[in-house]
């Protein structure tokens, strides 16, 4: 049996990130930064999303001289649909009249 429910405030946010230029791979701490969230709440939720085929991930394949090579996140197309669908139900959650138990969940 699969879970479903629906993603935290901070894997909405990942996947917004993520979901702007979804053929781009982005560093962890680049997404980090520019969602507001900590590495120890942002590696595990990568991880998850890798998992469940929501995010592919790679290591670069050039890192600059004296740094470790890091590893690099960007949408499958799961993901992306995911991402599009957590946006839809955000837009649909806000609208006026419409009860917060009718959300769907992922």
């Amino acid at each position: 049996m699969t879970r479903t429910r629906r993603p935290s405030p901070q894997t909405v946010k990942v996947l917004a990130a993520l979901a702007a230029d979804p053929s781009t791979w982005r560093y962890g701490y680049e997404l980090g930064q520019q969602v507001g969230i900590k590495a120890g709440s942002l590696y595990p939720i990568l991880m998850r999303l890798t998992d469940r085929g929501l995010l592919e991930a790679s290591w670069e394949s050039d890192p600059p001289v004296g740094r470790p090579p890091r590893h690099l996140y960007r949408l499958t197309g799961s993901g992306l649909a995911l991402a599009a669908q957590v946006a839809a139900d955000a837009v649909e959650r806000d609208r006026p009249g419409v009860r917060g138990e009718l959300r769907s969940a992922w």
